[in-house]
């Protein structure tokens, strides 16, 4: 389902935006911990992006992308009071593939799909250096937590907690 296409719109953001970044091509690889070492840095310069369901009632469901430091987890309660949800877990492979427009191990800090809210760590956006998978397993690219800030307007909440 999703392509290049996603990494073509990342790639076409950055260059319109004029910010300054790097592409990092590596052997193919989604999990944090060892893509952190195949490109050379500690994992809490990564961009850990997981999408979540969010029950804020019976009747509504949200979909977020939480991005939180590679070396932290996803605090789900503070999701939870975020939103003020019922329910807060990890979305169905199908939904976050369809939402984040790229496969597991590639999804990006940013939301193109309007029906995607986009949360961000403070301790992610403070980054000097932020390094992410690009869209593919097999590139990484890394840009400054304030360039990322501006360019992907994520709302900044204390969403991580110790891994």
């Amino acid at each position: 389902m999703p392509d290049h296409d996603t990494y073509d719109q990342l790639i076409s953001l950055l260059d319109t935006s004029c910010v300054d970044y790097r592409l990092i091509d590596h052997e193919p690889e989604g999990a944090t911990e060892a893509v952190c070492a195949l490109r050379g840095h500690p994992a809490s310069e990564a961009a850990k992006c997981i999408v979540l369901r969010v029950k804020v009632d019976r009747r509504t469901t949200r979909h977020v992308l939480a991005v939180v430091p590679g070396d932290r987890r996803v605090d789900l309660d503070a999701v939870r009071a975020l939103f003020a949800a019922r329910y807060v877990g990890f979305s169905d492979a199908e939904t976050a593939e369809r939402l984040a427009r790229s496969v597991p191990g590639t999804v990006l800090p940013f939301a193109f799909d309007p029906g995607l809210d986009l949360v961000a760590d403070p301790d992610v956006v403070a980054q000097r250096r932020l390094y992410f998978n690009a869209a593919r397993l097999d590139r990484s690219l890394v840009i400054s937590g304030a360039d990322y800030a501006r360019l992907a307007q994520p709302r900044v909440e204390r969403i991580a907690s110790p891994a």
